[in-house]
């Protein structure tokens, strides 16, 4: 968790979100530190964007008409990166948000994190892989919302996810020590400064119970009750 005085501009393109997950939205940038700036961009004659509108008082968002300048092509996203460029070199600000699934704002989080500042992402699963790897942490809005005991065919579906299951062996053998076996805190940072991975993505509310559902790694209470994790294949050869 960052410092609680940390201030976070948040951006919404309202085209491209789904606003009855904002409550999730809020509930994660919390952690971070306080919103002091809210900002909605969309052509507000829309009715698409109709779920939006009615958030606008209740959660003090700023909302920023644009309308469509030509057919099928969305003004929002230039007047968006517009601002977000603007704040970030003239407000003081830690934390950029942007809650949109369209890849176009990934130039922006780029640049963003060039300067220092911590990106975090929100969208649906449709969302470009470019857009979600280049945030500091992005999160799904439309993930499963409760992480109870994995199904077998949840857990068959992570462990044939190769990239997932390459990360995870990569970050436990760059932390690892002689005995193969590996503190959970050190290999979860060793993971985020790599990637936007975040378990909730996976319907797992933390790593302990990831691993846990994956019998491809061994887990076990350490010094102070923190976990540690081990690849099975570092068992057989040992």
């Amino acid at each position: 968790m960052e410092d609680a005085k940390q201030k976070i501009a948040l951006f919404i393109d309202a085209d491209n979100a789904p606003a009855n997950k904002f409550e999730d939205v809020l509930s994660e940038v919390a952690k971070y530190g306080v919103v002091t700036i809210r900002k909605a961009y969309g052509n507000w004659k829309k009715t698409s964007i109709k779920p939006w509108e009615d958030l606008l008082h209740e959660y003090a968002i700023q909302p920023i008409q644009q309308y469509d300048l030509a057919k099928g092509k969305n003004a929002s996203d230039i007047a968006l990166v517009i601002d977000a460029m603007d704040v970030m070199y003239t407000k003081d600000i830690d934390v950029m948000c942007f809650v949109s699934s369209d890849c176009d704002f990934t130039p922006m989080v780029t640049r963003a994190l060039a300067e220092g500042k911590v990106v975090l992402g929100f969208g649906e699963r449709k969302t470009p892989a470019p857009f979600v790897n280049a945030c500091s942490k992005f999160l799904f809005l439309d993930r499963e919302t409760k992480a109870s005991d994995a199904s077998p065919e949840k857990t068959t579906n992570i462990k044939s996810d190769a990239k997932l299951i390459s990360l995870l062996r990569q970050a436990i053998e760059a932390t690892e020590e002689d005995d193969g076996w590996a503190a959970l805190g050190p290999v979860g940072s060793h993971i985020s400064n790599k990637t936007s991975f975040d378990t909730r993505n996976y319907g797992y509310r933390n790593l302990s119970s990831l691993i846990k559902a994956i019998d491809l790694f061994e887990l076990k209470r350490g010094p102070g009750n923190s976990y540690m994790v081990r690849d099975v294949r570092k068992k057989k050869s040992a």
